[in-house]
């Protein structure tokens, strides 16, 4: 029903904003671009894209279609390759924040292990930094992080999020006392995001633990020592956001992205990444 090439640009201009720049990343034109768009709108029955003078903005059924769209597009890469009789093999060695490994990433896995079984996936799981280190030196073919809004433009945004203030319901804190934060060892993405926003704020702070592992923070602050640093959508059910509680500094966004190895196997690579993008990962 919906043809690959209109999805294809669809996303281009969603993640875009564009039609402009959509049509330089495709090597398309302009009007070629509109014309994609109105022929996926036309299939759908549905507006997917408003656009004035100086915004392109996705509406409801656009965001919607974002989706569906991924998802087509990594179903048609995996059949593409399936029907290509190129069974892919070798060795993938990949990433991920430990933190992000709460999400549906280990689902995500199982089935592309699946699909691919003749890909030995090797899985590393650790901190921003060290998974950067770790990529640039050759030692990981692909990593799934944390860092700040369209830092990396060659990486391959997955979702953004926004950093909050987590902690437990029953915590205190004093007004007049320094900050208890538990955050992981540095160097650390998520600990010099509150570091930097209480400093800038005139808050004083203090780290009342320092953890290698999500497991280790969420337990100190279960145990209520302190506050945490954590991605919105990733907060545990039995914990809370409290920024606005404690009057703490905002954060500020967080994207999660794909940053890959120009080294790794292209083929395996992509198909990893595509069906990263194309099953979402929110918890649950």
């Amino acid at each position: 029903m919906f043809d690959p090439i209109l999805l294809r640009t669809f996303l281009a201009v969603a993640d875009a904003r564009s039609f402009t720049n959509a049509g330089i990343e495709l090597g398309l034109s302009q009007p070629t671009v509109s014309q994609h768009v109105r022929k996926l709108e036309d299939a759908a029955g549905r507006m997917l894209i408003t656009r004035d003078t100086r915004d392109v903005r996705l509406t409801d059924n656009g965001d919607a279609m974002a989706g569906f769209a991924r998802t087509i597009l990594a179903a048609h890469a995996v059949a593409s390759s399936y029907f290509r009789g190129s069974a892919m093999r070798g060795r993938l060695r990949f990433g991920a924040g430990d933190d992000l490994a709460i999400t549906q990433l280990p689902r995500i896995l199982r089935h592309f292990r699946q699909l691919y079984p003749q890909i030995n996936l090797e899985l590393t799981v650790s901190q921003t930094g060290p998974l950067v280190r770790r990529l640039h030196s050759g030692q990981l073919d692909l990593i799934f992080i944390k860092e700040r809004p369209d830092e990396t433009p060659d990486g391959v945004r997955v979702s953004r999020d926004t950093m909050v203030w987590m902690g437990h319901e029953k915590t205190l804190l004093e007004a007049d006392q320094p900050v208890p934060v538990v955050a992981y060892q540095s160097p650390s993405f998520s600990r010099q995001v509150g570091i930097d926003a209480l400093e800038a704020a005139g808050r004083t702070w203090r780290i009342t633990c320092n953890s290698r592992e999500v497991s280790g923070l969420l337990a100190a602050v279960r145990a209520g020592l302190g506050v945490a640093v954590f991605p919105q959508t990733l907060i545990p059910d039995d914990l809370v956001k409290v920024t606005n509680r404690f009057d703490l500094p905002v954060l500020g966004e967080v994207d999660f992205t794909l940053l890959r190895n120009p080294s790794a196997p292209t083929e395996s690579t992509d198909a990893l990444i595509s069906a990263i993008l194309g099953r979402g990962l929110a918890r649950g």
